[in-house]
């Protein structure tokens, strides 16, 4: 089943493109409104047209709403250690372990964040890839810490929309090895995927533009604790800037990491750790701020290069 909308382009959206002039009438996020488009989803004056195309004043676009549906597609499946840490009606805010992947993909069978919420009876009803729905940011398998999961499709497009605009804030914790030159500084250089690795990303010139603030919270025997801030959220952008300057996470050998190091103080991955989520809440437009504690594994490594 889907809704259908008729809307005439006005003149303050004479000129832009398909995707945004929906996205502005309707209220739904760029991603949104780009997946109608290259779903067929969109007519414009009775033609489909491109992502590209330009608005003209008066045209007409109509505009095929497929019903949101229940996340039915993850496998349900209770994740050993994963906690909630809020619910409402819109936000599903939870505590990932390591381990778990934020949704089902192709090659993994292990447990996902959206199979745990399916078996502790959490629903999810947003559009989307099925097997995607309300993750508006994920964590990487090794990555443990806070995850926002979006319950309703008002929730999603916010959000969505929040972190797409950088005003999500995301702290992290992580350990690198050795001691960067400068305590505290940004990394700023664009990443895209390894030319020589399927899984691995890279700095390079024609990837996406990456930003890293950093700060040094303790010196460590061989490492160094600190406290990373995102301004954009690039898969594994941590983990690939601080490689960038030969400092690469502790437990990380996919980046340069000394397997021996970890090895020593016991840590089977790397140390990196989601501390802090700061948004307006969708619902009430309200700063809500969530914070994490280290889980054992890290607690246990970071304590093994103090001593």
């Amino acid at each position: 089943m889907s809704t259908s909308r008729t809307l005439l382009v006005p003149d303050g959206l004479a000129g832009e493109r398909v995707d945004v002039g929906i996205s502005r009438m309707l209220g739904l996020s760029r991603t949104r409104a780009a997946d109608l488009v290259m779903a067929g989803n969109v007519q414009v004056d009775g033609q489909m047209p491109a992502r590209s195309t330009r608005l003209e004043p008066g045209a007409t676009v109509d505009v095929q709403l497929p019903d949101e549906r229940p996340a039915a597609e993850a496998r349900p499946q209770i994740a050993a250690g994963m906690s909630l840490v809020h619910q409402d009606e819109d936000i599903v805010v939870i505590d990932k372990p390591v381990g778990v992947a934020a949704h089902p993909s192709a090659g993994w069978s292990g447990p996902t964040v959206l199979g745990h919420l399916a078996a502790a009876g959490v629903s999810i009803r947003t559009s989307g890839d099925p097997d995607r729905q309300g993750i508006v940011s994920r964590l990487d398998v090794g990555t443990s810490g806070l995850m926002v999961i979006a319950r309703t499709e008002r929730a999603y497009t916010t959000l969505k929309d929040a972190f797409r605009a950088r005003e999500v804030g995301k702290v992290y914790h992580a350990v690198c090895q050795g001691t960067p030159d400068q305590p505290e500084g940004t990394i700023e250089a664009a990443i895209g995927r390894s030319p020589n690795h399927d899984y691995k990303f890279a700095v390079r010139r024609d990837g996406k533009h990456s930003v890293t603030h950093y700060e040094t919270l303790e010196a460590l025997h061989g490492a160094t604790l600190l406290k990373v801030r995102l301004e954009t959220g690039r898969t594994h952008q941590i983990r690939v800037h601080l490689a960038a300057l030969h400092h690469p996470l502790v437990g990380d050998p996919l980046y340069g990491a000394d397997p021996t190091l970890a090895a020593r103080i016991g840590l089977i991955r790397q140390w990196l750790h989601a501390m802090e989520l700061t948004f307006l809440h969708p619902a009430t437009g309200r700063e809500v701020t969530f914070t994490s504690q280290y889980p054992r594994d890290l607690g246990a490594a970071l304590d093994a290069l103090r001593d």
